[in-house]
C-alpha cells in the first residue's frame, strides 16, 4: 500500500467514527479527541451528513460541561446496576486497562471505534437504558483512573459491580440489592416491558 493510501484511509475511517460519535450525541471535544478532527470540520460533518438527514434529524449537538459527578452512576439501584454493565463491556474490550483511558490524553481511533463497540452493545443489552454516551465517557475515565470508582466483586454472588472507593464497605451489588428490594425489582421488570413493547 502506498504511503498516500494510508493516509486516505485513516482520513476516512476519523470521518466514519467522527459520525459514529455525532449520531450518539458525543460532545465535540470527546469526538477531537480521538479522530483530531478539527472543531469546525466535526461541525461541518453534523450539517452535512446528520442534520440534513430525516433519518437522523433528531441528533443533538450537546453544549456545556461535560459530566463530572460519579453520583450520577450511584444514585439507585437502577443506575447502579447499568453503570456495573458497562463497566463489564469496558473491560470485556480491555479499554479499562488503556493507559490512554486514565485521563485527557490523546485518544487513538481504535480507543474511539472500541468505546463505540462497548456503548452500542449496551444499548442493545438495556433498550431502556437512560446512561448518555458522555456519561459513559466519564464513567470509563473514573473507573481508568480508580481515585472515585472500581470494579470489585459483590461479597454474596461474586459478581463484578461498580464501587466507590470512598464508601467505608464494598457492600453488595445492585442486582443483589434488587432482589431484597421488591420495588427496585418491579422498577427493573417495567423497564424492560416497556422496552420490549415500546408506546405507539
Amino acid at each position: 500500500m502506498r504511503v498516500t493510501d494510508h493516509r486516505y484511509s485513516r482520513d476516512l475511517d476519523r470521518h466514519h467514527l467522527a459520525l459514529r460519535m455525532i449520531r450518539h450525541e458525543a460532545r465535540t471535544c470527546t469526538i477531537r479527541s480521538c479522530t483530531t478532527l478539527t472543531d469546525d470540520r466535526i461541525r461541518k460533518l453534523y450539517r452535512s451528513y446528520v442534520a440534513s438527514n430525516p433519518a437522523t434529524h433528531e441528533v443533538r449537538r450537546k453544549r456545556g460541561k461535560s459530566p463530572r459527578r460519579i453520583a450520577y452512576f450511584l444514585r439507585n439501584a437502577s443506575a447502579h446496576l447499568e453503570a456495573s454493565l458497562l463497566a463489564g463491556l469496558f473491560t470485556a474490550v480491555g479499554l479499562i486497562e488503556d493507559e490512554s483511558a486514565r485521563g485527557p490524553a490523546q485518544r487513538s481511533l481504535e480507543f474511539g471505534a472500541l468505546f463505540c463497540d462497548a456503548f452500542e452493545t449496551y444499548q442493545c443489552l438495556w433498550r431502556s437504558g437512560r446512561m448518555s454516551f458522555e456519561h459513559a465517557w466519564f464513567l470509563l475515565t473514573a473507573l481508568a483512573s480508580g481515585e472515585d470508582l472500581k470494579v470489585d466483586r459483590c461479597p454474596v454472588c461474586s459478581g463484578a459491580f461498580v464501587r466507590d472507593t470512598l464508601a467505608l464497605a464494598p457492600g453488595r451489588c445492585p442486582l443483589c440489592r434488587m432482589k431484597t428490594d421488591t420495588r427496585g425489582i418491579r422498577r427493573l421488570l417495567a423497564d424492560r416491558r416497556i422496552a420490549a413493547n415500546p408506546p405507539a
